[in-house]
């Protein structure tokens, strides 16, 4: 059954985790959808782990309503969240709605967007009245990762926990249905949590958070220029790859492939006739 914005919500009011993961392709998407898991991010990681950019400011919209388009065909019942790539929502509310509205097109239920600034509340407010539900992001936030100075865990004392729990409540109060704490210190994002009515899915920030979200190349261990601290894998896809790679190659090589199960085979006259076939 499909989930929506309301199902996810009344799962925190249960009490129950949020599952989160992120997909940028039919397969995968239908897969983990397949699995249960209640919300697919599109993520801009995919500009790492997908694309080979070296950050996910790089990525495009044009890219990233692609893969979009990909997992809205593949996952039939998770919440689909499009994650709106850098400058593609900062310059104006209108141009933010128009993006925004190719990703819902695209096939996802709702956008996500980071940060907590008065520009960035302003404009959570106007895509929920546009009819667009919002994912707020805080803790660290990637796309602003030249002005904060590197991955950096946020929220290290009690003065910046307060001023990331504001944040998020005015994001709250404008619409957003829920919201990704990133790298942030498990007390705090736990304080956050419970401070708040919309669910916190949390990735680096302990498990008190009402869910966890993870890069699915990170959990099948496809990914492997860098692995955050809190990134568990539970699948080595990189050396299954390697290894049948190199099999197929000795395969291919040795004459053991394709075998005649793996032909096509012509009928016993026609074979016949191109035995006796003589070229003029």
């Amino acid at each position: 059954m499909k989930k929506t914005i309301k199902k996810i919500q009344k799962l925190k009011s249960e009490g129950k985790k949020i599952t989160a993961l992120t997909a940028y392709d039919y397969p995968t998407a239908k897969f983990i959808d397949n699995a249960g898991i209640d919300i697919i991010l599109v993520g801009d990681s995919a500009a790492n782990v997908v694309l080979g950019y070296d950050s996910t400011t790089k990525i495009s919209i044009d890219e990233m309503v692609m893969l979009t388009s990909a997992v809205g065909r593949g996952a039939k019942n998770a919440l689909i969240v499009g994650d709106m790539p850098f400058l593609t929502y900062n310059i104006s509310y209108e141009e933010a709605l128009k993006n925004a509205g190719k990703f819902i097109s695209a096939g996802a239920d709702g956008v996500k967007i980071e940060g907590g600034n008065d520009y960035t509340i302003g404009l959570t407010k106007r895509l929920t009245q546009a009819g667009i539900p919002v994912m707020a992001h805080l803790g660290f936030t990637p796309q602003y990762i030249n002005t904060i100075g590197g991955n950096l865990i946020q929220g290290k004392d009690f003065e910046t926990i307060i001023k990331i729990l504001d944040a998020a409540k005015k994001l709250e109060e404008v619409g957003a249905f829920s919201i990704v704490l990133e790298m942030v210190p498990k007390e705090g994002a736990e304080f956050i949590s419970k401070n708040l009515t919309m669910p916190t899915i949390g990735i680096g920030a302990g498990n008190a958070c009402d869910g966890q979200i993870l890069v699915i190349n990170d959990l099948i261990g496809k990914f492997d220029d860098f692995s955050p601290k809190f990134a568990r894998k539970y699948f080595d896809s990189k050396n299954m790859i390697i290894n049948a790679a190199k099999k197929y190659i000795e395969d291919v090589t040795s004459g053991n492939f394709p075998n005649d199960d793996e032909s096509f085979s012509l009928k016993d006259e026609e074979i016949v006739k191109l035995e006796n076939y003589k070229q003029n």
